[in-house]
């Protein structure tokens, strides 16, 4: 290093000016405090930190280029505590691409397994170059670009919808219109998933839960399988923390990456769609000791990965490393990751995978109080940011109704799940479980509840589904017994085998008209429970149009027509995604299903459960036809919302009755799913069949009744 005497003018006026000169670059000690790389009018500024590394080189290299024309070691002097920072003056950011090299001891033995010649992808990285052909195998070693935000997001506010309000429609980007089907000119991208808001709308969801979108290489682990390529096709294999899946964008985005998404997710808002991302904090694509070095291990293996006491990698995510969450740095990055998509992509809420993890110990064990979860629980920039988690991961650690700081974070209810796959196909022994699920899981969440500082607990913290991206799509819930994982080329020996699926009599593809009858019904059935259940409700992309994966319940790496919704079977399946359409908008107008209301004039209690005699309000464990009760009184309409849902899983007809209204008021049958034989499953407003005290519950079917005035 030599002083940087010669007077330098900027370009742009700035009180910056260089102090040294590093192979020809002026620069100067720069702004610690910011992480990552950031455009000044002077240059950039480079910020990295690492504990045990004794020194730290910044590489430049020139677009798609391999070797770095630039290697610019931070002097000691551009050093505080372990944060190195550096200003180079006169960079043009879309010339350029950058990584770091790291040099300290190697003892694996001690979790220290510095390389000095390892190119290092930047952690806080905004943009991850060379990602962008999707499919095309990249060359091992990542570069960060330095992003210009130009973005103008407006003054729209922030959504103020409680969780209870939601409508959860998870979705992979890809694979929601890369099918030729999908009719959209940009296939496979955000702008392709934007070219479907109307249909969205149409459907009625107001909330888009997006598989992982952070930057991951698909490549990574690709090998062939029955004479098919298979990918790292979901993404649960992050890379990067802060930049968006290029592989996801319909053009170009060079130093502006992000800027497709944002438009995407500008457009979800102006539709009245919030928009959740999956985020996998659990994990890093880095993998075991077998797997590459390519940012984290390299700049402090021991801090960002729970280590054994002689090295090796714990692996409570199942994929080989699991992140050292509640260490104080990754508690940190954590953190700004999470605030970063919410200020600058204007996120709504994130799902946590293999939530329970964030709440381990450094060596592993389950903590109380996580540090981390009360850390995002309680920041002011999250404050109204939903925090929903998958609560248990591949340690065994399993803490649905239980998951710590429960007041903020809302929870996958994998219970609801469970007991109404089982109940649905005719378990009847998971009675009990199953009507506690459709009334909000009060005996795991407690109730409603919410205190002067705005904790919620109780249905807010209650996510119920029956299928998401994880198992089997629902029509396959009703067409497979069995999983049929074959193509993965594991010998079937991946996926859930506890799935709970019927295929109504034949095992796969049928023409049987009855099997299929049945089959829809059954799909009915789970969508009028679903959309009758306290708490929110979140289904799969494509089971509104009865999407199948050929009996997949593990397309991870199904980059193919098992994956990709075949867009056509809407056509085929549109009376279904009526159906669906109908139960949604049903929702949406009774308030009283998704959260108490104050009493209803009429006298009905809130919330119960009801035996075949709807007088009853007990049932037995092993019942096969029991119903639950709304009632209340809606300010906003005047007058009580009452509903009343009935569940018949025998295959013989049931008789019941109906709770007694006063003379003024009387039960409409709003949905009945065995139909009415002409093809008819619903009945809005104006059109029901008034029910007079009794109705037969025809097999294996659900019936939706409305209480309101004569």
């Amino acid at each position: 290093m030599k002083l940087y005497t010669q007077k330098y003018v900027p370009e742009i006026h700035s009180s910056l000016t260089p102090m040294a000169e590093i192979e020809g670059f002026p620069v100067r000690p720069g702004l610690f405090d910011v992480h990552g790389a950031m455009m000044l009018p002077v240059g950039v500024n480079f910020t990295v930190h690492t504990q045990y590394g004794s020194s730290c080189t910044l590489l430049l290299f020139h677009r798609d280029a391999q070797e770095p024309y630039a290697k610019l070691p931070f002097p000691e002097a551009y050093k505080i505590g372990d944060v190195y920072s550096m200003i180079v003056f006169g960079l043009d950011i879309e010339e350029f691409e950058y990584a770091y090299q790291i040099d300290g001891p190697y003892l694996p033995e001690k979790g220290l397994v510095f390389n000095p010649q390892a190119t290092l992808l930047d952690p806080y990285a905004r943009s991850v170059a060379g990602q962008r052909a999707w499919g095309s195998q990249k060359s091992g070693e990542y570069h960060a670009r330095v992003v210009r935000d130009v973005f103008d997001w407006g003054a729209a506010p922030q959504s103020t919808r409680t969780m209870s309000d939601l409508i959860i429609y998870e979705l992979h980007v890809r694979g929601f219109t890369f099918h030729p089907s999908s009719g959209v000119t940009h296939r496979g991208t955000f702008a392709g998933l934007m070219e479907k808001i109307p249909y969205l709308k149409e459907l009625g969801i107001n909330a888009v839960e997006l598989m992982p979108i952070f930057e991951f290489d698909e490549t990574m682990n690709s090998r062939e399988a029955g004479g098919k390529i298979l990918l790292d096709y979901w993404g649960y294999n992050t890379v990067g923390f802060f930049a968006p899946n290029t592989s996801y964008i319909s053009a170009d985005e060079y130093n502006q990456e992000g800027t497709e998404l944002k438009k995407l997710i500008k457009a979800f808002h102006d539709n009245g769609i919030e928009v959740i991302l999956d985020v996998v904090f659990n994990h890093t694509a880095e993998g075991n000791e077998k797997g590459p070095t390519f940012c984290f291990k390299g700049f402090d293996n021991k801090v960002y990965y729970m280590l054994t006491p002689n090295g090796n990698y714990y692996n409570f995510s199942g994929c080989g490393n699991t992140l050292n969450c509640n260490h104080p740095i990754v508690r940190l990055m954590i953190l700004e990751c999470l605030r970063y998509w919410t200020v600058s992509y204007r996120i709504d809420g994130f799902r946590f995978d293999l939530a329970s993890i964030l709440g381990r110990n450094e060596d592993g064990s389950p903590l109380n109080n996580p540090p981390l979860l009360e850390l995002l629980a309680s920041d002011p920039v999250l404050r109204n940011v939903k925090l929903i988690a998958e609560a248990w991961d591949a340690g065994g650690m399993y803490q649905v109704g239980k998951f710590p700081a429960s007041k903020r974070w809302a929870e996958w209810n994998g219970r609801y799940r469970d007991a109404l796959r089982a109940f649905l196909k005719g378990d009847f022994w998971h009675a009990h479980d199953a009507a506690w699920s459709i009334s909000g899981s009060g005996d795991l969440y407690g109730g409603y509840y919410s205190d002067n500082n705005g904790n919620y607990a109780g249905y807010n913290s209650c996510v119920n589904f029956l299928t998401c991206h994880d198992g089997f799509t629902l029509y396959d819930l009703y067409s497979y017994n069995e999983k049929h994982n074959e193509d993965n080329g594991w010998n079937n020996t991946d996926g859930a085998n506890d799935n709970r699926s019927w295929n109504c009599g034949i095992e796969g593809d049928t023409k049987d008209p009855v099997v299929l009858e049945l089959r829809f019904r059954m799909i009915r059935n789970a969508c009028a429970v679903l959309m009758c259940s306290r708490g929110t409700p979140m289904f799969l992309a494509g089971d509104e149009f009865a999407n199948s994966q050929d009996g997949n319940n593990n397309a991870y790496c199904q980059d193919n027509e098992i994956s990709w919704l075949n867009w056509d079977q809407l056509k085929d399946n549109r009376e279904l995604f009526e159906f669906f359409k109908f139960m949604i908008a049903y929702r949406h107008k009774h308030p009283v299903i998704r959260q108490k209301l104050p009493n209803a004039v009429c006298g009905m209690e809130p919330l119960h459960i009801h035996n075949i005699n709807a007088e009853e309000m007990t049932i037995p464990r092993d019942a096969k036809t029991f119903s639950v009760s709304f009632a209340g009184y809606n300010p906003d309409t005047g007058k009580d919302d009452l509903v009343y849902v009935s569940v018949n899983t025998h295959w013989e007809d049931v008789r019941i009755t109906l709770p007694w209204l006063n003379l003024r008021t009387a039960w409409y049958l709003s949905a009945n799913t065995w139909g009415d034989g002409q093809g008819r499953y619903y009945y809005p407003e104006g059109d029901e069949t008034r029910i007079d005290h009794e109705f037969i519950m025809r097999p294996r079917s659900v019936a939706v009744f409305t209480g309101r005035g004569i």
